[in-house]
């Protein structure tokens, strides 16, 4: 059966109204592929070592996805504004890879280590150098540059270059050779921090600080590590620049690092404060014994020691007795009993035995 004519009309007529509504404006110009600016640059100064940190952009300046990126020129000024980028410090080559899609994981950030020259370090606190960053397309051509970030052109003091250890039942003591403050440092403070890494850990933590004072030695004890274990300590200078509302702290130079085995073969403290007492009447004879607790963070227990006349003394506890105080009901009339107690850890170092203390038994 054909068609009917009049159907077939009416079917071409809706296809032409539909091309006609799919027909968009005036074409748009090409993109011209310049790279968005970054806006997460990043700083951080130690030293005169400046390292830059921030995210390669994957967008362009009209919103597109990047397809092609070339160099990046990084900035650095002593005035407070970069508007574009003249003063070049370095120009980094383009990525070897192709740029990422805006819907793929970022890859990692991207760094770049500045030194600043010593002419830029001065000793006026409030003097700063200015870093920006802008990325180039393939014909050398940017979208601007990046935020800017400030740091103080502060001098920075040296490390200690005679850092020594040593362990102790303490802790670990670290020593050094100070120097003063200097009076052309005004507005500046500055102290030492103390940095502890575990052998096999790429984690630094500060150990704590020692405010500058006059030239000469100076001492640290450490007593936040774990005892067994293998350290490595350093030591910095810090500048600490005050500021009205802030203040910002820059890191100087590390000392030679010291390796410490913290191995422990010291005992507790010996107990002091120790009295005999008897008891006896209309009960079963026993001798009371007390002392001093000892206070050391890591002990496990005491050990009571008993002698007679002038036999050697023997331990009477086979298991660690866990407060300072003591009871010996094993005791005959007529006879004098001697008592001392030590104290032990909880890796069994034991201490001397405290001064003894005696009882006579009717």
């Amino acid at each position: 059966m054909k068609p009917h004519f009049g159907k077939l009309i009416a079917l071409a007529a809706s296809c032409l109204m539909l091309m006609n509504c799919a027909q968009t404006g005036p074409p748009l110009p090409p993109s011209l592929e310049l790279p968005k600016p970054p806006n997460d640059l990043r700083a951080m100064r130690k030293g005169n070592r400046i390292t830059l940190t921030w995210n390669q952009p994957t967008l362009t300046t009209d919103r597109q996805g990047i397809r092609y990126i070339g160099p990046t020129l990084v900035c650095r000024s002593l005035e407070p504004e970069i508007t574009t980028c003249t003063d070049q410090v370095a120009t980094l080559p383009a990525p070897s890879a192709p740029a990422q899609k805006p819907a793929e994981k970022r890859p990692a950030p991207l760094t770049y280590t500045d030194v600043l020259p010593s002419t830029m370090q001065q000793q006026d606190p409030t003097a700063e150098v200015t870093y920006a960053v802008e990325v180039l397309n393939r014909n050398a051509r940017g979208g601007g540059v990046s935020n800017r970030v400030h740091l103080p052109t502060v001098v920075t003091l040296p490390p200690p270059s005679d850092l020594s250890s040593q362990l102790t039942g303490d802790g670990v003591v670290l020593s050094w050779t100070g120097i003063a403050e200097s009076p052309e440092s005004a507005g500046v403070l500055h102290r030492y921090r103390i940095y502890r890494r575990e052998d096999g850990s790429e984690k630094d933590s500060m150990a704590g600080e020692v405010r500058f004072g006059d030239t000469g030695p100076l001492h640290f004890t450490d007593s936040g590590f774990a005892w067994e274990k293998t350290y490595s300590y350093r030591v910095t200078a810090v500048s600490i620049v005050k500021r009205s509302d802030s203040e910002v702290q820059i890191e100087g130079d590390d000392s030679p690092a010291v390796r410490v085995v913290a191995h422990d073969v010291f005992p507790p403290s010996v107990p002091g404060g120790l009295q005999a007492a008897y008891s006896g009447e209309g009960q079963k004879p026993f001798i009371d014994l007390v002392w001093a607790p000892v206070t050391s963070a890591d002990l496990a227990g005491y050990n009571v020691y008993r002698a007679e006349a002038d036999g050697t003394a023997a331990k009477l506890n086979s298991e660690l007795v866990k407060s300072p105080a003591c009871r010996d009901s094993a005791i005959a009339s007529g006879k004098t009993y001697t008592y001392s107690v030590s104290a032990v850890d909880v890796r069994g170092n034991e201490s001397q035995r405290s001064e003894p203390a005696s009882e006579s038994v009717p």
